[in-house]
């Protein structure tokens, strides 16, 4: 009788481990569909009390590229157009608030990596948009990332919708389809930009070149995605613009040198969105750090403070 707790607790771990393979299996699916699937759909997303509409459309070309258009249905009119992930024009209202314009997020899911920082669990069935769908269950493993609640189509593996969860189950943002064409491909025109989508002017770091900024702590996990310059909407000086990931969660980091200017450090939260603005010395003058994304507030914070100019390489 004594070996009975043995064989309970057994079982639970292999019941475990069978949900996290299945989520494994159904994540590797989400990201197979958003290469390979194209669709049209409405959306709602909400965000700290306040909800909008969004269409979205999404076409996969035979070269496999896929090109996707973003319009927002209600308050002030927003667009966004991005090709293979990347955010290639924008409408005027979101020209100065980029991060802000990824309301329908581009992933590459890599479920070994995500294993590593989350609990990946399937956990039961819904029903959304009038399809059939699986649930996950994404649960932080630290305190520097926020959960997920993915609720997948059963025929194409598409999220039908996402929840962002906070550290006590908290409710931070909904994205939700209420309709959603899978069997039709958008024609050419509805994914191409209007008059009013502004092209994004920004610059990749080049190829091979170190980069100007380092890190002097990031949260585990979380690694240098991405690195691009762009103009600053309140001078001529270029910004440095850091993107950093965990393969699910995303931050960005701006510097702008301030040239003597008086600039107080702030911090505020907007629903799951953080922004943390820090002065930082550096040999060359004071640079504004801002950090923006949806992680803790802590986190942002600890995240501005430990940026550095990386040192001159040595002369040869």
């Amino acid at each position: 009788m004594r070996a009975l707790p043995v064989f309970i607790l057994l079982g639970g771990w292999l019941a475990q481990s069978a949900q996290a393979a299945d989520a494994q299996d159904w994540l590797k699916r989400l990201t197979e569909a958003e290469l390979r699937q194209s669709f049209h759909g409405a959306f709602i997303y909400e965000r700290n009390g306040s909800f909008t509409t969004h269409e979205v459309w999404r076409k996969v070309e035979s070269s496999g590229e896929v090109r996707e258009r973003l319009l927002q249905l209600d308050g002030p009119a927003q667009e966004v157009v991005r090709v293979n992930g990347q955010t290639w024009c924008v409408s005027s209202t979101l020209s100065d608030q980029l991060p802000e314009a990824q309301a329908w997020p581009s992933r590459s899911l890599d479920t070994a990596v995500l294993a590593q920082w989350y609990d990946l669990r399937l956990v039961g069935e819904s029903r959304v948009a009038g399809r059939p769908a699986v649930v996950l269950s994404l649960s932080p493993r630290d305190q520097h990332r926020y959960g997920f609640e993915l609720h997948l189509d059963r025929d194409t593996g598409l999220p039908l919708k996402s929840l962002l969860l906070g550290d006590k189950g908290q409710l931070l943002e909904r994205l939700q389809f209420t309709w959603i064409d899978t069997k039709d491909a958008p024609a050419d025109g509805s994914v191409q930009p209007s008059q009013a989508c502004e092209a994004v002017r920004v610059t990749e770091a080049p190829k091979g070149q170190s980069s100007r900024w380092r890190s002097e702590w990031l949260p585990p996990g979380f690694s240098l995605a991405s690195e691009q310059e762009r103009r600053s909407p309140a001078s001529s000086d270029s910004v440095s613009w850091l993107v950093y990931d965990d393969g699910l969660s995303r931050f960005s980091v701006f510097l702008e040198p301030l040239h003597g200017a008086v600039v107080e450090d702030a911090r505020s939260q907007l629903g799951p969105t953080v922004m943390v603005a820090k002065r930082v010395s550096t040999a060359d003058g004071d640079v504004m750090v801002t950090v923006v994304g949806e992680i803790p507030l802590g986190t942002a914070e600890r995240v501005a403070l430990s940026m550095r100019a990386a040192e001159a390489p040595a002369a040869q």
